[in-house]
């Protein structure tokens, strides 16, 4: 029988946070399932999800080395959510899976070399059966896609615009999020073929200009502090919502930024970031690194309490300005898994575009997913 969601990897740290959410905000009798490789694992959350009052999912064992199990299960479900990372060693399953059967997926990824290898491998597949592939849909890159459409819908049509990020958050990080960021700094080589080559087959909008960039330096006076360019994948997503999206305007500049009270905390927040990048790229030091953090642990619930993120906004085009605030709960783990959640059911059950292929969160869903979230507890407000 098909049901309407299936989350895979739900017995991970942030795939139990996810199914705890969309447990408590589905209508009673929707049908849903929860996937992953040990069934006793996955019984045992059903009947925790039961117990706290939450509508029952079905319980689905599925392995991403089994393509048997992991086709029907992309078979017998209309969105296929997945949380089995690091997603560029255990992530390209499912999205094959979900290309294949012609359904909707999304991750929360925040691997720039994942996504443009799947652009590469299975774009066009999913095209052709009508797939919708939405990567991002966590704190990367939900936060700095929507923000961004949030303050260009603000802003005049057909002008130049560039639009400033600044992000700001007190979070800790779970050990699955920890081996993501390793292995991504590890295959930086990888992931600069991998854009190459998606920037040599994809084409580029017509009589329009859309830019990314930025320097390190003062802030706007608006927020003030320091900025220094951040090089996630989130700038991408947002670069890859302004090309699809005619609203952006004929000539679009987004710059995203880490976001310091000091200039002495970007200097070493800078340093360490270099360091470990410089780790990554040995075989020895890289396990050294591994073995730092157990995956499959996160904070505790304590400690998210106490997490929060800041994004400022600062758009401009026309003559006008427009600055806006994103701003939640803990970034990685309560927000992500209001924001993978709700995602997935805006996309299982909201009027939205017609779309297919890899494709982002702001052109799948816009709006209907900004009001979503906002009502889940992730502020847009305009300053």
């Amino acid at each position: 029988m098909t049901v309407e969601i299936t989350l895979f990897g739900a017995t991970g740290f942030t795939g139990e946070l996810t199914a705890r959410y969309l447990s408590q905000h589905l209508e009673p009798g929707t049908s849903w399932a929860i996937a992953g490789r040990s069934a006793d694992k996955l019984r045992d959350l059903a009947e925790r999800l039961v117990a706290a009052g939450g509508v029952a999912p079905q319980v689905v064992v599925a392995n991403r080395d089994d393509s048997v199990a992991m086709r029907q299960m992309a078979e017998n479900t209309r969105v296929l959510i997945s949380t089995v990372g690091p997603y560029l060693q255990h992530g390209e399953p499912a999205v094959k899976a979900a290309a294949e059967a012609g359904i909707t997926y999304l991750d929360l990824t925040g691997e720039p070399g994942f996504v443009d290898a799947m652009w590469l491998k299975y774009h066009e597949l999913a095209v052709s059966t009508g797939a919708r592939l939405v990567h991002a849909c966590g704190f990367d890159s939900i936060p700095y896609d929507l923000g961004t459409l949030y303050v260009v819908d603000q802003l005049p049509d057909d002008v130049s615009i560039t639009v400033k990020g600044y992000i700001r958050a007190n979070a800790s990080f779970s050990g699955g999020t920890y081996h993501s960021a390793i292995t991504q700094f590890s295959q930086l080589g990888l992931a600069r073929k991998a854009a190459a080559e998606r920037r040599r087959h994809e084409g580029r909008p017509e009589r329009r200009r859309i830019r990314g960039g930025g320097k390190p330096g003062r802030a706007p006076e608006e927020i003030g502090g320091y900025g220094v360019p951040l090089p996630t994948i989130d700038p991408q997503i947002v670069l890859r919502s302004a090309r699809g999206l005619p609203g952006y305007g004929p000539d679009f500049t987004y710059e995203h930024y880490a976001h310091f009270r000091s200039l002495r905390m970007a200097a070493a927040s800078g340093v360490g970031l270099g360091g470990a990048v410089a780790l990554a790229q040995l075989g020895p030091t890289r396990s050294l690194l591994l073995k730092a953090q157990d995956p499959g642990h996160g904070p505790s619930e304590e400690r998210r309490e106490r997490s929060w993120f800041r994004l400022s906004l600062i758009g401009e085009g026309g003559g006008q300005q427009v600055r806006a605030e994103v701003s939640g709960p803990d970034p990685g783990y309560d927000a992500t898994a209001i924001m993978l959640a709700e995602s997935a059911l805006c996309l299982a059950f909201d009027e939205l575009p017609e779309v297919a292929g890899q494709t982002t969160t702001a052109i799948a869903m816009g709006r209907p997913l900004i009001d979503r979230i906002h009502r889940a507890g992730i502020t847009f407000r305009t300053r």
